[in-house]
């Protein structure tokens, strides 16, 4: 078969074309594919365990499987029952929050007022106006809460669901991966695979055990503060903490709304502090340390993989983004003809300082080389 040489633009045609097919594939097939790649990841985490006890207690495939998916939705689901006695905590003093907030909604319009010559009358019909344009959308945003809680317990059944069989058929999918590929690419498919495992292990333990350490600082930062309900806004900055460079400052901004009604416009600007100087110790200390430069994506297109995927999946997209981008660059990496993307997705590399070596010669003289 003759090879044909296409011109640079349609080439460029063609990849864009296949680019925007795969997004649309992707945005038709949210409900099966969010959950089917976060179970992917989930799988990969939980590996080792279920090796372990296929290894050393002697369990088949199918119970270490279950094993392992059981003792991940106790995980979770302890997390989820601490944060509901958080949040049943907050919603018994809702009665003092209410009476707070009103009070600095009224100092808020009194300075408003002094400040910009709005008078009282003008703020309470702008708000009675936003008030009425929202209820009238009341329907719209109630089914919407439904649907919304619908496709959550649709998206996590199929992610217990897809766990469970990733774990259990994984040498059948390692199978079609390197027999896929010609016999001459299996080595290289094999050592992909691993590194993929790897690296995505790694990344994925570095990331609970930091979303930890930021839970623990920040409520000891907030206790020191006397902040009310400092556990609870530390353990959503933890869980928000998750997704880059958003969920720090949707976490600062629950905090300091809470803040605020508890404690007013003072204590805020203390938590608003608290949070750079949590956020500066993570991205500069804690992120490099424990999650470590496994994931080298540079942070131009780490935000850009965030921004669309959100736009095509929403919150799970924005979490998947950052591993499947890593796994995207080891491949890059790794065939010479995608090497250059792999490239602009990493970041740049610091040149090499070459050491200087010293060797004793027969006339027991130093001599120095490059």
């Amino acid at each position: 078969m003759r090879n044909i040489a296409l011109p640079f633009y349609a080439k460029v045609a063609l990849v864009l074309f296949a680019i925007i097919c795969l997004g649309y594939l992707a945005i038709l097939g949210q409900t099966l594919l969010a959950p089917l790649l976060t179970s992917f990841l989930l799988a990969l985490l939980l590996l080792p365990f279920s090796n372990f006890l296929e290894q050393k207690w002697r369990f088949k495939r199918s119970l270490a499987s279950i094993v392992s998916v059981v003792l991940m939705i106790a995980f979770i689901s302890g997390i989820l029952y601490f944060l509901a006695n958080q949040l049943t905590d907050l919603w018994q003093d809702w009665p003092a929050l209410k009476k707070q907030g009103e009070t600095s909604f009224h100092d808020i319009q009194n300075w408003i007022s002094n400040t910009f010559n709005i008078n009282t009358k003008k703020q309470i019909d702008y708000l009675k106006d936003s008030t009425s344009a929202a209820l009238s959308t009341s329907a719209t945003v109630l089914g919407a809460t439904l649907v919304t809680l619908s496709s959550t317990l649709l998206f996590l059944s199929f992610l217990l669901l897809f766990t469970f069989f990733i774990l259990n058929y994984r040498k059948v999918l390692f199978t079609f991966l390197t027999s896929v590929f010609e016999e001459q690419h299996a080595d290289k498919v094999g050592e992909i695979v691993r590194r993929i495992q790897y690296i995505i292990k790694k990344y994925i333990t570095g990331l609970f055990l930091q979303m930890l350490i930021v839970t623990l600082l920040m409520i000891m930062v907030l206790w020191i503060l006397n902040v009310k309900y400092a556990v609870l806004l530390g353990l959503i900055t933890g869980i928000f903490n998750i997704i880059p460079y958003i969920g720090i400052f949707t976490a600062l901004l629950i905090s300091s709304l809470i803040t605020f009604a508890t404690a007013g416009a003072a204590k805020m600007l203390l938590v608003v502090i608290a949070f750079a100087g949590v956020h500066a110790l993570d991205g500069n200390v804690l992120m490099p340390l424990v999650v470590g430069s496994k994931v080298k994506i540079n942070a131009l297109f780490a935000f850009i993989g965030i921004v669309v995927g959100e736009m095509i999946w929403g919150i799970s997209g924005m979490f998947l983004c950052i591993p499947y981008m890593a796994m995207l660059k080891i491949i890059f990496d790794r065939v010479d003809s995608l090497k250059p993307w792999g490239v602009l997705l990493g970041g740049e590399e610091k040149p090499h300082k070459k050491r200087k070596i010293y060797r004793i010669t027969k006339n027991i003289k130093l001599e120095e080389q490059e």
